[in-house]
């Protein structure tokens, strides 16, 4: 196989990724902020699902407001007041995770042990905030997990959140790799177009809000990264020989 084909990075998104956060998490962590707020706002899983399509916490708030409460976006200094109801929901959802309430997906963690055990570096593309990702990661993988990956691209780190694909261009320039010697993870329609944009290969695994959306270019759509007890379902793409995703099989769909 030519070096330049051979995985060299895996780059994960987080949320809905690594772990189904968005129901039982973020959206339980948005609604006790506004609580703390007193805002009479609530985010039922049907109205969480569709403010989704806005990426970015504070992004997804201000969004929320232009459509339910305009009035409400004449405060002073509205930018600050977002961010400072967004920092409370952050501390909310450092606590659900402290508390193990949100485990990582199926396949998750047997494949980031076995591509440390490969050499294949690990790297994180995400919208959220680093706070959310070192509560997720520390959570489930343990302290010293932060350490496993290169580059963690999280935030406001670029100026444009996904489906822009800013936050994979800056984590490729940090790692050092051309998007041909990596393979994304997304599990979003929004995920998969900012990987696409910035030409990686993309293996999308779905989660509870994002089965219906539309993943064309993906190179393959799982339902999970599968386990040997426990194996995906394959809901789109090449078939493939066995029911987990692991470093063999990644490469293969990199040169698919």
């Amino acid at each position: 196989m030519n070096k330049k084909h051979k995985l060299q990075a895996v780059l994960f998104d987080v949320d809905g990724t690594l772990a189904d956060t968005e129901q039982d998490g973020h959206r339980l962590a948005f609604n006790a902020a506004f609580k703390q707020f007193n805002l009479d706002w609530n985010w039922d899983i049907e109205l969480y699902g569709q403010l989704l399509a806005v990426t970015g916490g504070k992004e997804r708030i201000r969004h929320y407001m232009e459509i339910y409460d305009p009035a409400a976006l004449e405060k002073p200094d509205i930018a600050d007041w977002i961010a400072s109801l967004h920092k409370t929901k952050t501390k909310f959802f450092e606590d659900l995770m402290e508390t193990g309430s949100i485990p990582l997906r199926p396949g998750v963690a047997r494949l980031i042990h076995e591509l440390r055990q490969k050499e294949v570096r690990l790297a994180i593309a995400t919208t959220t905030t680093m706070d959310n990702v070192t509560a997720l990661l520390k959570s489930t993988l343990g302290e010293e997990s932060m350490d496993w990956f290169d580059v963690i691209g999280a935030g406001d780190i670029v100026p444009l959140k996904k489906p822009a694909p800013d936050i994979y261009h800056w984590v490729l320039n940090q790692l050092g790799l051309t998007p041909q010697q990596c393979i994304a993870i997304e599990d979003s329609e929004n995920g998969l177009k900012a990987a696409l944009s910035a030409d990686l290969t993309t293996l999308i695994t779905v989660s509870g809000y994002t089965q219906a959306q539309n993943f064309e270019g993906a190179v393959s759509v799982l339902s999970d990264l599968g386990e040997p007890s426990q194996p995906y379902i394959r809901l789109n793409g090449p078939a493939l020989t066995q029911g987990w995703v692991d470093y063999h099989m990644l490469n293969t769909l990199m040169n698919h």
